[in-house]
């Protein structure tokens, strides 16, 4: 069963990714509008195998640790749902507002799919390694590949949509334990 603590934490890491998220369209507007699926799962792949790095050498070159490219997941996960439901396009055709309704419909979306999740897993995440998340992020990366090279088709496994969902969901955990703990 969610915790009330769970879901308020879940809500604050999103809440935090969006005011990222925010300052970012800000800066570039809604660039990442161009990107195709695959270089989306690319960018998801850079980060999650930058946090691998840190985790297994323990120092970073860049002054960026874990906790941020947790987050980047979180967004480049949430625009990757955005784009998987409006393809990409070769100039931004939504304003930041509209980018900020579209954010906001994903992150509840993730929010609702783990509360039905850790109801019936029971809160297993607060046991698992943080290192476990981002070997889980990364297998889930593989996967997506795998789907897009086969076309965007499955036989009897969940899409990119739902993988996209599990990474978002095993970031905010990241996130959570990194933050709190």
């Amino acid at each position: 069963m969610t915790s009330e603590l769970t879901e308020k934490q879940f809500k604050n890491a999103l809440a935090d990714c969006r005011n990222i998220f925010e300052k970012k369209l800000q800066d570039y507007g809604a660039s990442w509008r161009i990107l195709r699926a695959s270089s989306l799962t690319d960018q998801l792949y850079i980060k999650a195998k930058r946090i691998r790095s840190l985790e297994i050498k323990k120092v970073a070159m860049i002054d960026e640790g874990i906790t941020p490219e947790f987050m980047a997941l979180i967004n480049y996960g949430i625009v990757g749902l955005i784009q998987l439901d409006k393809g990409f396009v070769d100039e931004v055709d939504i304003t930041p507002e509209e980018a900020l309704a579209l954010y906001d419909t994903y992150s509840d979306k993730a929010l609702q799919l783990m509360i039905r999740k850790n109801h019936d897993y029971d809160e297993a995440w607060r046991g698992m390694r943080t290192t476990s998340y981002t070997d889980l992020i990364l297998t889930k990366l593989q996967r997506i590949k795998e789907i897009e090279n086969s076309g965007g088709h499955t036989i009897i496994s969940e899409g990119i949509d739902s993988n996209y969902m599990d990474i978002i969901n095993y970031a905010v955990f990241g996130v959570i334990k990194l933050t709190t703990e």
